[in-house]
């Protein structure tokens, strides 16, 4: 079994070098490298946020690194200027279908409603905010959901990877 790097840069075939972090192995004690992570930021021209939707917000460690790196004097405010004019793209997953985000289903909101606190993030660092990529129904439960879900959802998210690349590549 091949294990996957906490980060590395990779290059597609367009010749785009990609940075991946693993947040979540670059920080398993929540103990996040500020000035590292900072200067990953400030190296890259498109930054993504891949993420599962956790409670219709970002997950604990993912948030934790917004408080921690995107502080004012780098990312806001007086002298902080080094996220200006990068371009954002949230992409995410939700494990309910698209179906039961919508006004009197089971979440009661659009995926879109409850957006704008990151919408708001990215504006206060003057990045420039793309359309989100997401992908709805991406929940699998080894033991309990059939082999035919498996299927599916492994296709949706080689489709929403599809789109996320696609994105980019026009970035």
């Amino acid at each position: 079994m091949q294990t996957a790097p906490f980060w590395g840069d990779l290059q597609d075939e367009a010749g785009l070098t990609i940075e991946t972090r693993y947040l979540d192995r670059l920080y398993p004690d929540f103990n996040i490298d500020v000035a590292a992570e900072q200067a990953a930021l400030v190296s890259a021209d498109v930054i993504v946020w891949q993420f599962p939707f956790y409670w219709y917000a970002l997950p604990a460690l993912m948030k934790k690194w917004v408080d921690d790196v995107l502080v004012f004097g780098f990312a806001h405010g007086v002298g902080g200027d080094k996220l200006q004019g990068k371009k954002m793209v949230l992409s995410f997953t939700t494990g309910a279908g698209a179906e039961l985000y919508n006004h009197g289903q089971a979440m009661n909101f659009t995926v879109e409603e409850f957006l704008p606190p990151l919408r708001q993030t990215a504006s206060l660092c003057s990045m420039e905010l793309q359309q989100p990529i997401y992908s709805n129904g991406m929940s699998f439960i080894p033991g309990v959901s059939s082999d035919e879900h498996k299927a599916e959802v492994e296709a949706r998210a080689h489709n929403h990877a599809d789109r996320l690349m696609a994105l980019i590549r026009t970035l």
